[in-house]
């Protein structure tokens, strides 16, 4: 029988409260992160593209893109998972989930949306401004 990997995290509070602000404002994000690639990943299908070899701590990282909407992907990046592979130990460490800036800054407190696409309160005219342009190109 193989053998499944165990999940770790390099800062759990900070990982989960990431990806609370997923759950919250991008279900279909949080849906195939949580019951598509996280199954998976414990199944030792490496998914995304690799970063980095460490041969002499026998490590592997991976960066993973999770599909948004396109008009979040424009406006505040593309968001990616990145974790690294223990193979020898089975064990994968949860690092860090980007954009970390609309994420940290979701869960820090609420935020509003505009045409669909969460807005900071750090700069949301810029963000309404790519909105806005956004939508002027389509048309």
């Amino acid at each position: 029988m193989k053998e499944s990997y165990v999940f770790e995290y390099l800062d759990e509070n900070d990982f989960k409260a990431k990806e609370r602000t997923i759950r919250k404002y991008n279900r279909l994000a949080y849906k195939k992160l949580v019951f598509d690639y996280y199954v998976k990943l414990k199944n030792g299908n490496f998914l995304g593209s690799m970063i980095d070899e460490n041969k002499g701590e026998g490590t592997i990282s991976y960066e993973l893109k999770i599909p948004v909407d396109g008009y979040f992907e424009k406006v505040h990046g593309e968001m990616r998972l990145h974790y690294t592979v223990y193979k020898e130990k089975h064990l994968i460490l949860l690092t860090n989930i980007t954009p970390e800036d609309i994420l940290e800054e979701g869960h820090r407190s609420e935020l509003e949306t505009y045409k669909g696409v969460m807005i900071s309160k750090s700069n949301p005219k810029k963000d309404m401004f790519k909105v806005n342009i956004l939508n002027m190109l389509q048309k």
